[in-house]
């Protein structure tokens, strides 16, 4: 399969462990990420919700499990964005939950050391989603801040469950392995995936080969704790949450 590898960049503002150590407030502009690519995700300042970007279209998924298209002029701590180029595409295996799914995605590519952008689009049996509820300040770390975010339980609905595949490598970066958002197929709500059900859909992988890194140069960020112990457990505990 190594013809599916082509030279393709994703970029992306900020870490996750900035976001961890919570800096919610960014530099970049909706409109300054969507000249980066037309396909991403990430938040919001004061993690008001969540993003996903489809077709060049930003998305903001609130705490009500709602969603709106974002204004070019709101800013985002935290986001990766690519122009999704599918150089992989297969129909997902009907009932497959995510953790099988997952297992079914890592099967499909090339090499696990590159980066990835999936989309799947389709019909899903289920889909549980949490959204981050906007933070006040002097904002808390993200382990706390999404003590209170809502969840919400989509069952036989159609719409696009789209992220990023991260090495392990990369952990503190990005997030290791999947981190996906889902929104609907009319794009009335949505929310940061934690669990979800194939029963028809498509799954399309574009590989990513480059990464284009843009760190803040604020004062919240330069002087955050970037590299903390207990990585693994903040991840678990912000993106996992079982």
């Amino acid at each position: 399969m190594a013809e599916s590898i082509q030279r393709h960049t994703i970029f992306q503002n900020s870490l996750m462990t900035a976001l961890l150590d919570g800096i919610y407030d960014g530099e970049m502009t909706i409109g300054e990420i969507l000249a980066k690519g037309n396909f991403g995700l990430g938040t919001f300042d004061g993690l008001d919700g969540e993003m996903i970007i489809l077709d060049g279209v930003c998305h903001q998924l609130t705490s009500d499990g709602k969603a709106r298209v974002a204004d070019l002029e709101q800013r985002t701590p935290f986001t990766v964005v690519t122009n999704f180029v599918p150089r992989i595409r297969v129909d997902a295996p009907r009932g497959m939950r995510r953790s099988d799914l997952s297992a079914f995605i890592d099967s499909l590519e090339p090499s696990a050391n590159f980066f990835y952008a999936v989309r799947i689009t389709g019909r899903f049996s289920e889909v549980v989603t949490r959204t981050v509820s906007k933070q006040e300040k002097p904002y808390p770390p993200m382990s706390e801040a999404v003590g209170d975010d809502e969840e919400h339980r989509f069952t036989d609905t159609r719409g696009v469950i789209g992220g990023f595949r991260t090495p392990g490598y990369a952990k503190g970066i990005g997030v290791p392995g999947c981190h996906v958002h889902f929104i609907t197929a009319d794009h009335s709500s949505g929310g940061h995936v934690l669990d979800y059900t194939v029963d028809e859909a498509v799954i399309e992988l574009c590989p990513g080969t480059d990464m284009e890194l843009h760190l803040p140069i604020t004062a919240e960020f330069q002087d955050g704790d970037l590299a903390p112990e207990d990585l693994d457990a903040q991840i678990h505990a912000t993106e996992v949450k079982n």
